[in-house]
C-alpha cells in the first residue's frame, strides 16, 4: 500500500460509516413502502429515477451525460450495476421468509466474501489482524442477531447470494473507482436500475399516497447520498480494510427498528454492537500504528 493511500485511509472510513447510515434511513423507508403495499420494483425505479436526474442537474445536463456515454468504465459499471440489482432482489425476496436475525446474519457474510474477493481479483495483501477485524464483526452480528442455529433453505440460499453478489459488486466498485469520477459512476448505476425496473414497474405500479410520496423521495435523498459515500470510501481505502465496517449498519438498523417498529434491543443486541465496534476500533487502531510506524521511519 502506498504512503499516498495510506493517508486517505481514515477519509475512506468516514465516508464508509456515514454510508451505511444513510443505507439503514433508506432501507427503513423502503421498509414502511414495502409494509404499505408498495411493490420492491416501483421503490427501485422512482428512487433510481430521482438520483439519475439529480446527477444530470448536477453534472452539468447534455456535457455530463455525453460524457458518461464515453467513459471508460462503462462495461464494468453495467456488469457491477447488474450484480446490484440481483442482490437487491435475492435480498428483498429472502426477507419474505426469513426471520429478520437469520436474513442480516446471512447477509453479512458479504464483508468477509469481499475480503476474499479482494485478493485474487485486486491483489490486495490482508494483513491477519483484518481478518480478526471482519471475523470479529460477524460474530458480533451473530450475538446481536441471537442465531443459534441457521437452517439450510431455500430463502437461506438467496440471502447469501445476495451477500456474494453485494461483495463481487464492491470489488468491481474498487476497480472502477479510481478510473472515473463518483457523479459518472453513479450515473451509471442508477440509469442501468431504471431501465432494468422500467417494464416491471409499468406491470406492477401502485398510486403512491402524499405520505408515500415522501417516503419514496427520501429513499432518493438517502439512497443517493449513500450511493456517494460509498463510491468516496472505495475510492479513498482498500476494500478489506472497509469491509468491517459495513458491520457498523447493524448498530442502526437495531435503533431505527426501536425508534420505528418498537423493536426493543435485548442484552444480545448490546453485546453484538460492542463487539462490531471493537472490529472497527481494531482497525482504527492497526491503520494508526502502521501511519506511526512509517513516519517515523520517513523522519
Amino acid at each position: 500500500m502506498s504512503p499516498s493511500t495510506k493517508s486517505t485511509i481514515p477519509a475512506g472510513i468516514a465516508f464508509s460509516c456515514v454510508s451505511y447510515a444513510l443505507f439503514n434511513f433508506h432501507d427503513a423507508a423502503v421498509k414502511l413502502l414495502v409494509e404499505g403495499d408498495i411493490p420492491v420494483f416501483e421503490v427501485l425505479f422512482t428512487r433510481s429515477l430521482a438520483i439519475l436526474i439529480g446527477c444530470i442537474l448536477i453534472g452539468g445536463g447534455r456535457a455530463h451525460i455525453a460524457r458518461t456515454i464515453a467513459s471508460p468504465v462503462m462495461k464494468p459499471m453495467v456488469l457491477r450495476s447488474f450484480l446490484l440489482l440481483g442482490a437487491w432482489l435475492c435480498y428483498y425476496s429472502a426477507a419474505r421468509y426469513l426471520p429478520l436475525g437469520q436474513l442480516m446474519t446471512l447477509y453479512y457474510a458479504a464483508p468477509i466474501a469481499a475480503t476474499l474477493l479482494a485478493v485474487p481479483i485486486l491483489k490486495e495483501t490482508v494483513p491477519p489482524i483484518r481478518w480478526i477485524a471482519i471475523l470479529t464483526g460477524f460474530a458480533g452480528v451473530a450475538a446481536a442477531s441471537g442465531i443459534t442455529r441457521l437452517e439450510v433453505s431455500g430463502a437461506a440460499l438467496l440471502a447469501l447470494t445476495a451477500a456474494v453478489l453485494w461483495a463481487s459488486a464492491t470489488i468491481y466498485l474498487r476497480r472502477t473507482a479510481m478510473a472515473e469520477k463518483t457523479i459518472v459512476q453513479m450515473t451509471i448505476t442508477n440509469a442501468m436500475f431504471v431501465i432494468a425496473m422500467t417494464a416491471a414497474t409499468a406491470f406492477f405500479w401502485t398510486t403512491p399516497s402524499w405520505s408515500q410520496m415522501g417516503l419514496l423521495l427520501g429513499t432518493a435523498v438517502f439512497g443517493g447520498l449513500a450511493q456517494y459515500a460509498l463510491f468516496e470510501s472505495i475510492r479513498r481505502a482498500p476494500v478489506s480494510v472497509l469491509a468491517p465496517f459495513e458491520y457498523s449498519a447493524l448498530v442502526w438498523a437495531f435503533l431505527l427498528g426501536y425508534v420505528i417498529w418498537g423493536d426493543t434491543p435485548t442484552t444480545n443486541v448490546v453485546i453484538g454492537a460492542l463487539m462490531i465496534a471493537s472490529a472497527g476500533l481494531i482497525i482504527v487502531l492497526s491503520e494508526r500504528r502502521a501511519w506511526k510506524k512509517e513516519k517515523a521511519q520517513q523522519s
